[in-house]
C-alpha cells in the first residue's frame, strides 16, 4: 500500500525564518510547471498557502528514554532499519583511540542469546543483510530485510547493541582482523592523504586521530574497554532507531518501546561533552621519489552541519567538481577547473570534497599528479579558489545549483540510503528537512552568495595540506599560503 502523500503549510513568515525569502515564492505544481507568485499577487492567500506533496512523510517520534524512531513509509516489500550512535571515533583519547572500530567488529562475533553461528544463519536464512560502520562522529549498525522481517531484524539489532558477549577469545581472534584491515587501508593512497590531512588540521585533538587506531591500541584494547565506551556512549538521547521502505511506523514504534524501553535508561551518568577541535593551518609532507605519482589534499577550515553557510559551500563544492582522464568532454566540461586541467594536462584526477562534522568541516580538493605538474596543478586550484571569490558567474552557479540538487535526489535511490539520510540527518539536525526546503536553500543561493561565503572562508586563509610520493615540486608551505589571495 502506497505511503500517504504529506502535506506541507508554511506561512509566509514560516518561509522567511527557514529559507531566507521575501513574499516572492516558487511553486511546483502537479503537473511539473513553476507558478510564481509576485509579493503584490494573491496576498489574501499568502498566510495559509499549501503545497501538497507526493512523497512519504517522515514521522519522529521519541521515547521516555530519549531514543527517537524515525522512519518513513515508501510502501515496498523490502526494507531497512538501523541505529545510528552519536559516538565515533571523536569521543575516544589517545589511550582507547580505535574502541569504537573494534566494538563494531565485535559486535556480530555473539550474544547472550545467540552464538555467532546461529546469528549469521538467522541472517542468511532471512535473506537479509546486516553490516555496520564507524566514522569519526557516528557509529552504525543496519539490516536489510523483507518488510514483514522487520520485527525480526529490529530485535537482532536490540540484541547485538545490548547483549554482546565480547568474549576474550573473539576479542584476541579480531585484533588480527583489524590489523589486517589496517594494512588494506594503508595500501589506499586516498585513505592515507585524508587521514593526514585531518593529523594535521586538527593537530592534537580528537578529530586529528584515526578511525581505527594506532596498532599499539589494537594491540591493547581490552574487554574492559569496549564495555565501558558502550556504558559511557550507548544512551538514549544519542540514539536513532530509522528505518526506511515498507515499514509501519505504529509497528516500529511498538517494537522500539518492546526492546530498548528500560534496558538504555541502565547506563547512567551524564552525557559526554562533544569534545573540542581546533583547526590548524599547516602541513605535513610524506615525500617517496619510488612511487610514480603524487597525491595532495588541501583544504580550508569549514563548517559544521547545522551552520547557515553550508549549502553555500555545497553549491561551491559542486562549481569545482571532479575530473579523471577516463572523462571524455575535455574543453566542454561545465568545471572551469577541469577545462583548465584537461587542456594543461595538469593531472590524473581531481576530487573536490566539502566534509562537515557538528562543529567545524573541511573544504577542499584531493589531486593526483605527475611528479613535473604538482606546482601547475596546485597553482591552478589556488587560482579557481580565487575566481570563486571574486568573480563567479551566475550561469555557472546556476549549473552547480541544478546538479547539486541532481546528486541529492539520485543518492536517494532505495531503503538503504533514505535510511541513511534519516539517521544522519536525525543526528545532525534532530529532524529530517524536507526536500522542498532543502532545495529551496540551495535555490536561495546566487553568485554573490558563492562570492560572500568564499571571501569568508578561503581568501587569506592558511591552508591544511596533505601529501604523499615525489613532491620535490611542490612548493614550501608559505608560498602556498601566499596564493590563497
Amino acid at each position: 500500500m502506497a505511503a500517504a502523500a504529506a502535506r506541507v503549510v508554511l506561512s509566509s513568515a514560516a518561509r522567511r525564518r527557514l529559507w531566507g525569502f521575501s513574499e516572492s515564492f516558487l511553486i511546483r505544481g502537479a503537473a511539473g510547471r513553476s507558478l510564481y507568485f509576485g509579493e503584490n499577487r494573491l496576498r489574501s492567500t499568502q498566510a495559509g498557502t499549501q503545497v501538497v506533496l507526493n512523497v512519504p512523510e517522515t514521522r519522529v517520534t521519541c521515547l521516555e528514554s530519549g531514543l527517537r524512531v524515525a522512519s518513513e513509509d515508501s510502501g515496498l516489500s523490502t526494507c531497512t532499519v538501523g541505529l545510528w550512535i552519536d559516538a565515533g571515533s571523536r569521543y575516544e583519547n589517545e589511550k582507547n583511540n580505535g574502541t569504537a572500530h573494534f566494538l563494531e567488529h565485535m559486535a556480530f562475533k555473539g550474544t547472550k542469546k545467540r552464538s555467532q553461528l546461529d546469528l549469521e544463519l538467522e541472517i542468511e536464512n532471512m535473506g537479509a543483510h546486516l553490516n555496520a560502520y564507524t566514522s569519526r562522529e557516528q557509529t552504525v549498525y543496519y539490516a536489510k530485510a523483507f518488510s514483514k522481517d522487520l520485527p525480526r531484524a529490529v530485535e537482532i539489532l536490540a540484541d547485538i547493541i545490548q547483549n554482546s558477549t565480547l568474549g576474550e577469545a573473539e576479542i584476541e581472534r579480531e585484533r588480527g582482523v583489524i590489523l589486517r584491515e589496517m594494512q588494506e587501508v594503508e595500501t589506499n593512497l586516498q585513505e592515507v592523504v585524508f587521514d593526514y590531512l585531518h593529523a594535521t588540521a586538527y593537530q592534537n585533538t580528537a578529530l586529528g586521530r584515526t578511525i581505527l587506531g594506532p596498532t599499539e591500541n589494537i594491540k591493547s584494547i581490552s574487554r574492559k574497554d569496549l564495555v565501558d565506551y558502550i556504558t559511557t556512549h550507548y544512551k538514549g538521547p544519542r540514539i536513532v532507531l530509522a528505518a526506511a521502505g515498507g515499514v509501519s511506523h505504529d509497528e516500529l514504534l511498538d517494537l522500539a518501546k518492546f526492546h530498548f524501553g528500560d534496558s538504555l535508561c541502565t547506563h547512567k551518568g551524564e552525557i559526554p561533552a562533544l569534545p573540542p577541535c581546533k583547526f590548524t593551518g599547516s602541513e605535513i609532507r610524506v615525500r617517496d621519489d619510488k612511487m610514480p605519482l603524487a597525491h595532495l589534499a588541501i583544504a580550508v577550515e569549514a563548517v559544521g552541519w547545522a551552520h547557515p553557510d553550508t549549502i553555500c559551500l555545497m553549491v561551491a563544492n559542486t562549481l569545482i567538481g571532479n575530473w579523471d582522464r577516463s572523462f571524455g568532454g575535455g574543453m566542454n566540461l561545465s568545471s572551469k577547473l577541469a577545462q583548465l586541467t584537461c587542456h594543461g594536462n595538469l593531472c590524473h584526477s581531481f576530487q573536490s570534497f566539502n566534509t562537515s562534522y557538528t562543529d567545524t568541516g573541511l573544504w577542499g580538493l584531493y589531486m593526483v599528479c605527475e611528479p613535473s605538474t604538482v606546482a601547475d596543478m596546485l597553482r591552478v586550484v589556488q587560482k579557481e579558489w580565487m575566481r570563486l571569490c571574486t568573480s563567479v558567474t551566475e550561469s555557472e552557479v546556476a549549473r552547480a545549483r541544478n546538479l547539486l540538487k541532481t546528486n541529492m535526489l539520485l543518492q536517494l535511490d532505495g531503503s538503504t540510503p533514505i535510511c541513511e539520510d534519516i539517521g544522519r540527518q536525525m543526528l545532525c539536525y534532530n529532524r529530517r528537512i524536507p526536500i522542498p526546503e532543502l532545495e529551496a536553500r540551495i535555490d536561495a543561493v546566487n553568485a554573490e552568495t558563492i562570492r560572500e561565503v568564499c571571501t569568508k572562508y578561503i581568501y587569506n586563509r592558511s591552508p591544511a595540506i596533505a601529501a604523499v610520493g615525489p613532491i620535490k615540486q611542490l612548493p614550501d608551505f608559505k608560498q602556498i599560503h601566499s596564493n590563497m589571495c
